[in-house]
């Protein structure tokens, strides 16, 4: 928590002036009970109204002043907090977005999400009744006991009982009731979670007929946490009826004290009912003071999540040293030098078991088209999403160039490659603005090309709006093939060096898909493109084909060498292809 008050740097100003002022209006409101004293032992006692009306106006005056101060600190007080909060969300923004999809996965993005939004909420308020009730509290607390023992020395030891009395009765409630918080919180975290699932997965669970199944379970879990608060809340209950008794016992104590002081005529009247006021403030504060420890509380738990988010180091900006170049990325292969290279590549995801891929070593040249099959969970968006440094290999290199990634700025290295996921994921706006994400001074003519390209283009004319037709939220008005070809678009209006396409023609049918691939062939063949799929009619016509089997290269090569070299490669074709002579399923290539 202490690294975050860094983003109050700006604020000292404010940070200062916030609990001066609320000090103000304390002092203000500590004078109250004598000014009320005077009225009492001097104006009604002397009938006097004009020293009434006058200590009136004073208490008016005093009133008028306080309500200043204490909007006066308020205001400072908010705009610390709210300055705060927005520094720290856009820097928790920030670091976000420079973690790898390794520290994603390994955090998880609901509650990254969960910290940017309710934990910095929660700290926001914190910061805030920290200005404004920190001070306040404990200054008006120990205030009206030393006030108190100006009004009388012998009286006010009854606040030398009751302010340790009340405390133990505070604090006491308050530290039981802390964790019982942290559990209904945990409750509530559970049936957000529930309902985070069910409105996803609504289909699937009508699909399956489980609604009474879930609304049982949700029932079980609300009931559960319905028990849980209301444990707390009375336990906290307590608070206010227990300190009431106190103080009461304590009232009645100074009452019969005053009153014998007062037949003694040691005492006035008036001093009786500023002890007593005084007393009335004392157990004001402190309930204020309890309520504030819980908030404080509250937000030193979110503060301390946030700070541990912001305590990831990304991978992408650590101080990574790669081994020595070897010789092999500066050899020839063919009559070109490498352009790409995986030099025993090996890749395991965070606190995962086994390697999600081994030895990989594969050289590419610019321009090619290299295929990627294999079954499910072989390693195929592994490989490509090392590319981009989404995840950092384990052990080996690879070299764009012959310069090892790591050694790469991120910016630079993705600036080269466009690509394409697996889901194709649009962004609330326009068909232009989504587009324009792959180059931002993208001309018209560029957008146009891209969409022909990508096979994008008949449908995005039949709209009457065109590249300003809208898209709504993860492009939901659109269906599942015309985003995927919208989003092979924002990748080619990128005009990429490397483009992948990461199994993003799944929703295409065959003669959709036989254009694309001529389209790219034709406009792309300076670039270098990396075809996933686990269909063979997507990368049958690639330069080269690798075929990966749980992690492993299986095998290398064209179409036709596969068919009769790879038994893994024949056995995907005659899958998905009706089985043809060994000439004919030659031709083929």
């Amino acid at each position: 928590m202490k690294s975050l008050l860094v983003y109050l740097k700006d604020y000292k100003k404010e940070s200062a002036l916030g609990p001066l002022f609320k000090l103000l209006e304390a002092s203000f409101e500590l004078m109250v009970p004598l000014i009320v004293a005077g009225i009492v032992d001097v104006g009604l006692v002397n009938a006097d109204k004009k020293y009434i009306i006058g200590r009136c106006l004073l208490l008016a005056a005093l009133g008028l002043i306080g309500l200043l101060c204490s909007v006066t600190a308020q205001f400072f007080a908010a705009k610390a907090a709210v300055g705060f909060a927005t520094k720290l969300r856009r820097s928790l923004f920030a670091h976000i977005q420079s973690l790898s999809f390794g520290e994603m996965d390994r955090v998880g993005t609901s509650t990254l999400i969960t910290r940017m939004t309710v934990d910095v909420n929660q700290v926001q308020s914190g910061v805030n009744m920290v200005l404004r009730l920190f001070l306040r509290s404990p200054f008006i607390v120990f205030g009206a006991m030393i006030m108190a023992f100006t009004v009388d020395a012998r009286a006010a030891f009854i606040f030398v009982v009751l302010i340790p009395a009340l405390s133990v009765v505070v604090f006491a409630i308050t530290a039981t009731s802390i964790p019982l918080f942290q559990k209904v919180q945990a409750g509530l975290d559970k049936i957000m979670r529930i309902t985070r699932e069910n409105l996803t997965g609504v289909r699937v669970i009508r699909a399956f007929r489980r609604e009474e199944a879930e609304k049982q379970e949700f029932y079980q879990d609300s009931s559960a946490l319905l028990h849980m608060q209301t444990f707390t809340g009375r336990i906290t209950g307590l608070m206010n009826p227990l300190t009431i008794v106190i103080v009461n016992i304590c009232i009645i104590v100074l009452l019969h004290t005053g009153a014998v002081r007062v037949e003694a005529g040691v005492l006035t009247q008036g001093a009786v009912i500023a002890l007593v006021n005084y007393m009335s403030q004392i157990l004001v504060e402190l309930v204020k003071l309890a309520n504030l420890i819980i908030t404080i509380t509250k937000a030193f738990a979110s503060g301390n999540r946030v700070a541990a988010v912001l305590a990831i180091r990304s991978d992408e900006e650590a101080d990574t040293t790669p081994s020595r170049c070897p010789s092999g990325s500066e050899q020839e292969t063919g009559n070109r030098r490498s352009y790409l290279e995986f030099n025993h590549v090996y890749f395991r995801y965070p606190e995962a078991g086994e390697e999600a891929l081994s030895d990989i070593d594969f050289r590419v040249k610019r321009g090619e088209t290299i295929g990627i099959i294999g079954g499910t969970g072989s390693g195929k968006s592994s490989l490509v999403h090392l590319l981009p440094r989404f995840y950092e290999v384990e052990r080996g290199n690879i070299y764009l160039d012959g310069k090892d990634l790591r050694t790469m700025p991120v910016k630079a290295l993705r600036d080269q490659i466009g690509m394409v996921m697996q889901k194709a994921v649009l962004f609330q706006g326009t068909i232009r603005e989504n587009l324009r994400w792959g180059r931002e001074d993208a001309t018209e003519e560029e957008l146009w090309e891209a969409l022909r390209i990508a096979q994008a283009e008949e449908f995005v004319r039949s709209k009457a709006e065109g590249l300003e037709t809208k898209v709504e939220q993860e492009g939901r008005n659109f269906s599942g093939g015309q985003r995927q070809r919208l989003a092979i678009a924002r990748a080619l209006v990128r005009k990429p060096e490397i483009l992948i396409l990461d199994d993003s023609a799944s929703a295409l049918d065959y003669m959709t898909e036989a254009a694309l691939r001529a389209g790219l062939k034709e406009s792309q063949k300076n670039t270098t493109v990396f075809i996933v799929s686990q269909r063979a009619s997507s990368v049958l016509h690639a330069d080269r084909i690798i075929v990966l089997d749980d992690g492993k290269i299986a095998g290398l090569g064209t179409h036709r060498e596969l068919l009769e070299n790879c038994p893994i490669y024949r056995e995907i074709y005659d899958s998905q292809f009706d089985k043809q002579t060994p000439s004919q399923s030659k031709g083929g290539a």
